[in-house]
């Protein structure tokens, strides 16, 4: 398959293993650049040196956090400094924990917002001073739950959501500057994540014995 991406160069967050790194791997076999990033140092250096080996252009991996504003940041700056070029951005995080609405409280919130919506906001505003100079693509990862919200995945039911609306307001916003946006609604698939979930609710455990990590 010609995906039309060879010597272009992508962001890929969240890209240490799942749907990230599944994404990172064709980037990387049809020919692209690719910075993939994840809060796992040991993981993501296992995955750069994993998919280097099957892209001309070349992977680079950093270990960042993307609640964290200046890694973020960091990590934009590197990546163009590197390969020289933009051309592609896929927001993805690990979701928040599980549970109903009382198992929630002020902090809870703020952390999956921070995770899962401020994440996807900042990478776009990094990355768009350079998707604008040739035109490029943005690629969002959500969830089902943007359709119909899940039992028990609440938190991530709602900011997913509001992943879901972002991409569609960018993508009649960006469309002037020839930048394609778009969300990525996957299915049930057998990553970590869907793994960890299937255990949550055949236990029944309290979401403090559950932390995903991407």
């Amino acid at each position: 398959m010609d995906l039309g991406v060879q010597g272009m160069v992508f962001l890929v967050a969240g890209a240490s293993k799942g749907l990230g790194h599944a994404i990172a791997r064709c980037l990387a076999a049809e020919g692209a650049g690719v910075a993939i990033a994840s809060r796992d140092a040991q993981g993501i250096a296992g995955a750069a040196r994993e998919l280097d080996a099957l892209s001309r252009t070349g992977v680079t991996g950093t270990a960042c956090d993307v609640r964290d504003a200046a890694a973020l940041a960091a990590w934009v700056d590197a990546t163009v400094q590197h390969f020289g070029r933009l051309d592609g951005v896929v927001t993805n995080a690990g979701g928040p924990p599980p549970g109903g609405f009382d198992a929630f409280d002020d902090h809870a919130w703020q952390a999956a917002y921070e995770l899962t919506l401020l994440s996807a906001v900042r990478l776009v505003r990094l990355a768009l001073p350079h998707l604008r100079v040739r035109g490029g693509s943005i690629l969002m990862l959500t969830s089902l739950t943007v359709r119909e919200p899940a039992e028990q995945l609440l938190l991530s039911s709602v900011m997913r959501s509001g992943v879901a609306a972002l991409a569609k307001s960018l993508s009649r916003e960006l469309a002037v500057d020839g930048i394609r946006v778009n969300n990525l609604v996957p299915g049930l698939i057998a990553t970590d994540r869907m793994q960890q979930l299937d255990a949550f609710q055949a236990q029944g455990s309290g979401v403090d014995a559950l932390e995903v990590r991407c």
